[in-house]
């Protein structure tokens, strides 16, 4: 996805923006200046067409360089969800309990910037998260993703 062309917001909680925020900061105050004394050092080494700690510092550079431009789209971009008193449907930032497949989950609904399953907090755009949205206590939906298609029962909104 070409960021710079996105008109796109990017749905954060606040935690999510103290996060991408002190990102952004390590990265322009620490990092940024570490890899460009790192370049200047190998330029001292003399031939740089065949030094490789200077092809390794420019590439560094790059990436870093890479990222600091997505954070800034996505700072400049940003939407802050309000955290919810508890709603009746789901909504993004809701907390839900779910039955899939005979089996209990619990999780955050978030925007896509700071989806991450492992910590149970799941992407608004993410098939599941797209369908249960709007969904109250007690509704069922089939979901399918990919080759499985499951039934998803909403338990309860936190």
């Amino acid at each position: 996805m070409d960021m710079a062309q996105s008109s796109k917001k990017f749905i954060l909680t606040h935690e999510g923006l103290t996060k991408f925020k002190s990102e952004y900061e390590e990265l322009i105050g620490v990092k940024r200046p570490a890899v460009i004394s790192r370049i200047q050092r190998a330029r001292e080494f003399g031939d740089l067409s065949e030094n490789s700690e200077y092809d390794a510092a420019k590439d560094e550079q790059s990436l870093l360089e890479l990222r600091i431009a997505q954070l800034e789209e996505i700072l400049s971009k940003s939407q802050i969800i309000e955290p919810i008193k508890k709603a009746d449907f789901v909504v993004i930032g809701s907390t839900v309990v779910i039955e899939m497949n005979d089996e209990i989950h619990e999780f955050t609904i978030v925007g896509s910037m700071e989806a991450d399953p492992t910590a149970q907090k799941i992407s608004n755009e993410s098939p599941i998260g797209k369908a249960i949205q709007g969904l109250q206590v007690g509704e069922t939906i089939e979901v399918v993703v990919g080759p499985v298609k499951s039934k998803i029962k909403v338990l309860e909104i936190k």
